[in-house]
């Protein structure tokens, strides 16, 4: 087998046992890894019904074929569960090292079972693995946490862990690696604290096997020739993802306010979070494993009330939820805001959102300082957002316990706040506006995890671009009507993509043929677009079909008013602007061939992907 060793790692929790299984050829050939694999395996074993924080869920770490190979930013790796925060089918992928030495250790992927009685954590190294007490991690946060396992086990081992917000049982906690790169999605690090689970550590050098490695090689290094003369690519080697906070606020694609606002007119400041303005900073460059980009880095800040040591840089979503959607333009507090959240193993997406909701909420009477532990809450003070930040981190006080869950449990009490809740059942929505690109609005939707921006890729043909190399016709942004195919192909293509173990940010500026050329120059196969188009296909319609089975009416999910335009912003760029979502859901339905009342697959596609033991 090439590009996977064939082994997974099986973590019996409740019986401290490990072992290893052998994953059939097969499976790989049709699911490759990441989540489709992960949601292959864990259709078949998570029980329906299963509560996500019962020992009855299971929680896969795994990589992708692509992962640990030459291939250009073949370094990501996905954890997988039944979500607590959403109660559908979650996954989340992080970038880093971890995916990459897991493969090396010499396993695909890890999955985990039951609950232990006592804290316990993974220890795997060249094809052997135990479980070792974790009683002395217990309560420390992710950085101190790493350091522990890397004095322990050395300085080449990587880690994923969560922090105390996971521990605590936090409906938005995530799952922290190399102490702050996160897989901070759907609620992911609270499963691994159910199951009393702290950390897995990962270290070893056995190779992942090559069909090809010369050509493979060959292709690598004529593409990185060509990435790095493109001067877009020196432009992501140097911001990231923080070379768009300001445009993003000025054309309202960063929400404003609670999603409420103008950027020009309410935060026409949005440049002293941006750019060189938050570069300035960084005091040393930082990549993923092997990757040609390296957008990330080391970021201090030496003096004054935010003071920090050393953090890595945040990233545009961090920026955008607590810098135009709180009106705060203060660079150091969004860096140190940044470090609470990584530390505390939060996602920074739903804390930031939850924190806005709260804001609003005070400001239109719905909650009193009583609920704020007699703090007064209002717009753009930075001092007062870092203290309700640490105060959800640590699920502290009033205000901690009626907000550490996110937004839909804080809403659940608060009489009068769904209007305000800027969620999609249950997920915090990101730092994109359905407005400024109305496929975030289609895919907050229909994706299997609701309120994600990383599924959508409609929006790349309504702004013109498209992914080079997959020919489907450019679409007119605000013309709602024709747009199924392209959403649906997309949407397809991208399952398989991410299943692979690449990057989001890679996928849009390298031609989609590539990627089929290293594939088969990993596997020896010969895969063509259409088939990896077809076995994405495969891989959405098990997401779907595990929300389905579960009882869950995924078209009544509903995206706030504000996101789409109901009503709309009175001024602005986005000015009388609202998306008609359903127009644009009913037309994904069709493409997919999905019944558009109730969302799932109809028999015939079932049978064209030869899911027929899905029918009934």
């Amino acid at each position: 087998m090439f590009g996977n060793h064939g082994k997974v790692l099986m973590a019996y929790l409740n019986e401290f046992k490990v072992e290893s299984r052998e994953i059939d050829k097969k499976l790989y050939d049709e699911y490759f890894g990441g989540y489709g694999l992960a949601v292959r395996l864990l259709y078949d074993q998570i029980p329906v019904g299963a509560d996500p924080l019962g020992p009855e869920n299971i929680i896969a770490f795994t990589t992708g074929t692509l992962v640990g190979t030459p291939a250009i930013t073949g370094n990501r790796f996905t954890v997988s569960a039944k979500s607590p925060l959403t109660g559908t089918w979650g996954d989340s992928n992080c970038g880093g090292k971890f995916g990459p030495a897991l493969k090396f250790s010499g396993y695909d992927g890890v999955f985990v079972y039951g609950s232990s009685e006592s804290p316990k954590y993974i220890y795997i190294e060249n094809g052997k693995a135990q479980l070792l007490d974790a009683q002395k991690l217990w309560g420390l946060d992710t950085t101190e946490t790493e350091n522990y396992l890397k004095r322990k086990h050395g300085l080449d081992a990587q880690i994923v862990c969560i922090g105390p917000a996971g521990e605590k049982l936090s409906l938005i906690a995530g799952i922290i690696h190399d102490k702050g790169r996160a897989a901070g999605r759907s609620g992911l690090g609270a499963v691994m604290g159910s199951k009393k689970l702290k950390a897995i550590v990962v270290k070893g050098n056995m190779e992942v096997p090559l069909a090809n490695p010369e050509r493979v090689k060959e292709l690598r290094n004529k593409l990185i020739a060509d990435l790095v003369s493109k001067p877009g690519t020196k432009k992501f080697n140097k911001y990231g993802t923080i070379d768009h906070v300001a445009s993003s606020t000025y054309s309202n694609d960063a929400p404003v306010r609670n999603w409420t606002g103008i950027g020009l007119r309410d935060f026409p400041t949005a440049d002293k979070i941006s750019d060189d303005n938050l570069l300035k900073f960084q005091f040393k460059k930082y990549g993923c494993w092997k990757c040609p980009f390296a957008c990330s880095g080391y970021f201090k800040v030496e003096e004054g009330p935010f003071k920090v040591e050393e953090t890595h840089k945040p990233e545009y979503e961090t920026c955008g939820m607590f810098g135009p959607n709180l009106l705060n333009d203060n660079p150091e507090s969004l860096i140190l805001i940044n470090d609470i959240c990584n530390r505390a193993g939060v996602d920074t997406i739903s804390t930031g959102g939850t924190v806005g909701f709260a804001i609003e909420c005070y400001e239109k009477g719905l909650i009193t300082e009583k609920e704020t532990d007699g703090l007064k809450l209002e717009w753009g003070n930075a001092e007062l957002i870092v203290n309700l930040t640490k105060k959800i981190c640590n699920i502290e006080g009033n205000f901690g316990r009626l907000f550490g869950n996110g937004i839909r449990c804080a809403s659940d009490i608060i009489p009068g706040s769904e209007e305000l809740a800027m969620h999609v059942n249950g997920q915090e929505l990101p730092a994109h506006d359905a407005k400024y690109g109305p496929g975030w609005g289609t895919f907050y939707m229909v994706d299997a995890t609701p309120g994600r921006h990383t599924q959508a890729c409609q929006n790349s043909y309504e702004n013109g671009n498209g992914i080079a190399g997959f020919n489907l016709p450019k679409l007119q942004k605000y013309v709602y009507s024709g747009k199924g195919e392209v959403a649906a192909r997309t949407h397809n293509l991208f399952h398989t993509l991410h299943s692979l173990g690449l990057c989001r940010f890679a996928l849009f500026r390298i031609n989609v043929n590539e990627w089929v050329e290293f594939l088969n120059a990993v596997t020896g196969e010969s895969y063509n677009l259409d088939q990896l188009e077809y076995l994405g296909a495969r891989i959405g319609v098990l997401r779907q079909m595990f929300n389905i089975r579960d009882g869950l009416k995924v078209v009544e999910f509903k995206i706030p008013g504000r996101a789409y335009g109901y009503p709309p912003l009175d001024d602005g760029p986005l000015k009388d602007i609202t998306v008609d979502i359903k127009l644009q859901m009913k037309e994904f339905y069709e493409a997919q061939k999905w019944d558009s009342q109730t969302g799932r697959p109809i028999d015939e596609r079932l049978k064209e992907l030869r899911l027929e033991e899905l029918i009934g």
